[in-house]
């Protein structure tokens, strides 16, 4: 699923695709809003995003992706 990050104070947003649920990302951007610590996710090909909890502006969570056809197919 595709996860879109604003930042305050930043002009382009992280976007990320991840197999976490959506139930997941919630509870992380939650738990990071409360606590005033570190968003941490992880992306599909395994990689660490990490983002303070005070300077998020949004996040968008996309629906599941669908399989693809063509070139783009992952």
């Amino acid at each position: 699923m595709e996860i879109k990050i604003g930042v305050l104070h930043t002009s382009r947003e992280i976007t990320l695709e991840s197999d976490q649920t959506p139930e997941e990302i919630e509870q992380a951007v939650a738990d990071a809003l409360k606590s005033g610590t570190v968003l941490r996710l992880v992306d599909r090909k395994g990689s660490v995003i990490l983002v303070p909890g005070a300077t998020l502006a949004y996040i968008e969570i996309g629906s599941q992706r669908k399989g693809g056809v063509g070139f783009g197919q992952l």
